[in-house]
């Protein structure tokens, strides 16, 4: 595996204080395809609890699709007017086969070993010492907010705007995803894209607290 070439700290630090939610895509700019190829892989490449990726990254294209989903989300233009719109669903439960499912995978692309057998083991061995009536989707649900993470600052970094929205109407956009049937749920949307000349939010400062209001040091 290559060592990829880091950014400067300054490059980075560039990129994450230029994004901001944006409120207002500009419709007649689109995310080159190559571009759009990587930040698909962002989100595959998202880490989550154990690697077993309690998800779906459902892409909606269908312009028809995105004008039902948009009165379920307030109404917001993003939804709509953004180049692509994601919405990151959450599996619903973990099972026994899930895991093994992804033990499976693991053999498969590196063959299998003891070592991937005693992994099956161990993660099938905290699944049955979860106390009764733990709720394995509200697990799976903080995994989708990683990958939803990576995404947006792999965008950032690729100067691609972004807009994170959980103002929707969950139980609708699975309706109109037929999520439930797969075994998933809507977790979070984001519109992805580039910011409008008209954004009024895109020239108002950043407001953060200080890093020593927020960082506590051991």
């Amino acid at each position: 595996m290559t060592t990829p070439s880091p950014l400067t700290p300054d490059q980075l630090l560039a990129a994450l204080n230029w994004r901001y939610a944006v409120k207002a895509f500009d419709p007649s700019k689109k995310i080159p395809a190559a571009t759009w190829a990587a930040l698909e892989q962002a989100m595959v490449l998202a880490p989550s609890s154990f690697g077993l990726q309690p998800w779906k990254f459902v892409i909606v294209s269908d312009p028809a699709v995105r004008a039902k989903l948009r009165p379920l989300s307030w109404n917001q233009s993003q939804v709509t007017d953004a180049s692509h719109f994601v919405v990151f669903a959450t599996q619903v439960g973990m099972t026994e086969a899930q895991i093994n499912r992804y033990a499976d995978e693991i053999a498969r692309q590196r063959g299998p070993s003891q070592d991937v057998e005693n992994y099956r083991g161990m993660m099938l061995g905290f699944l049955k010492g979860l106390p009764p009536g733990t709720d394995t989707t509200a697990w799976n649900t903080k995994q989708v907010y990683l990958a939803l993470g990576q995404f947006m600052a792999a965008a950032a970094v690729l100067g691609v705007d972004t807009c994170p929205m959980e103002g929707i109407t969950h139980a609708k956009y699975d309706e109109i995803l037929n999520l439930p049937a797969q075994g998933y749920r809507t977790c979070v949307a984001c519109a992805v894209g580039y910011r409008s000349d008209a954004d009024w939010l895109a020239k108002l400062k950043k407001v953060r607290y200080p890093a020593e209001q927020v960082i506590l040091r051991v």
